[in-house]
């Protein structure tokens, strides 16, 4: 093929053909994230479609097809910058995301989105994030966030988590408002 590589699944096992050689992984490592970033980000306009391109472009997000998946943390992914994440990923491209949004055109009220993640120590084992949005009340969001992931993964594996985290944005509604919190995976 020219330079390119061929890829082929054969039953559960991918094989590539490459210059002088050839390798073979299994098919459910190709999808298994290597790394995560989080981000988060707002947008306001009268229309609720583009109130919402707009958060994906405040957290960077915007260009990328994304596909919204459940809550589990991936063994052994590494959390990385979100300038770094998105360095590795292409316009266009097809991305795995854990998302919370909350969009309202209810002005004077306040709106929130987070994500939060709660990771074992062993890095064997799956983590878990969570998504959290509503009408802000005061509380301590992000917490709650990391809180709920860490009861999933204390009740799944008996264990603690090591490491607690989260992606918490708020915003005063005007006209349509919109926002994101995004825990986005790069394969």
């Amino acid at each position: 093929m020219d330079g390119a590589t061929e890829i082929g699944l054969v039953d559960t096992r991918q094989v590539s053909e490459q210059k002088g050689g050839s390798y073979t992984i299994s098919a459910s490592r190709i999808l298994l994230p290597k790394k995560v970033l989080f981000t988060i980000g707002v947008g306001v306009h009268e229309d609720c479609l583009v109130s919402f391109e707009l958060a994906l472009r405040d957290a960077g997000i915007e260009k990328y097809n994304l596909v919204t998946v459940s809550s589990i943390f991936p063994p052994g992914c590494e959390i990385v910058g979100k300038e770094e994440g998105l360095r590795e990923l292409m316009p266009g491209q097809i991305v795995y995301c854990v998302m919370a949004r909350m969009t309202s055109n209810e002005e004077g009220k306040k709106i929130f989105a987070s994500v939060g993640a709660a990771i074992p120590e062993d890095p064997a084992l799956n983590g878990y994030l969570t998504e959290y949005h509503g009408y802000y009340d005061g509380k301590e969001i992000g917490k709650h966030a990391e809180d709920m992931a860490a009861y999933m993964l204390e009740t799944n594996f008996g264990v603690k988590a090591a490491k607690k985290l989260n992606a918490t944005v708020t915003a005063d509604v005007e006209k349509y408002t919109t926002v994101v919190a995004a825990a986005v995976f790069v394969m």
